[in-house]
């Protein structure tokens, strides 16, 4: 067998002798972490906002209600919508099914429907994901100050 065999999941230090293995451990836990660091980084965090209405909302709490989604998409975050039935409010979904309806339209450029209308119990969620990654906030540009400015 061959003194220095590389091993493909390894360090390139890897000495093969003819009882077991040698490596630079220390080395392999750095390249380790690095891996670990750098998959990390290229995770985003999922989060999900959520927003609860009435069936029988006025129209300002709709537009409060909805302006507060916009804000969520805008921040690249899912946003739930649960719509609450009370009572009577139960036997007629369709007047929540409609008003998720209506709010998906009305921020239809910001996010799509991910997940549709959905009765579970005495709640319909509808959950609303933002359509593009949200873009950072330019920073002002700094302009150094020129070397020959007197005070200097």
């Amino acid at each position: 067998m061959p003194k220095n065999k590389t091993h493909s999941g390894m360090s390139k230090r890897v000495k093969v002798t003819g009882t077991g293995k040698l490596m630079d451990y220390g080395k392999f836990k750095y390249e380790s972490a690095q891996k670990a660091r750098e998959s990390r980084r290229n995770q985003q965090l999922t989060v999900i906002k959520e927003q609860k209405l009435r069936p029988k909302i006025d129209t300002h709490d709709y537009e409060t209600k909805k302006r507060n989604v916009v804000r969520f998409l805008e921040g690249g975050n899912k946003v739930k919508v649960t719509i609450m039935f009370r009572g009577r409010e139960q036997s007629r979904p369709e007047l929540g099914f409609r008003l998720l309806q209506r709010l998906a339209e009305d921020v239809a450029e910001l996010g799509t429907v991910e997940a549709a209308p959905k009765q579970d119990g005495r709640n319909m969620t509808m959950v609303i994901a933002p359509n593009k990654k949200p873009t950072p906030r330019p920073r002002p540009a700094q302009t150094p100050a020129p070397a020959d400015a007197p005070g200097a």
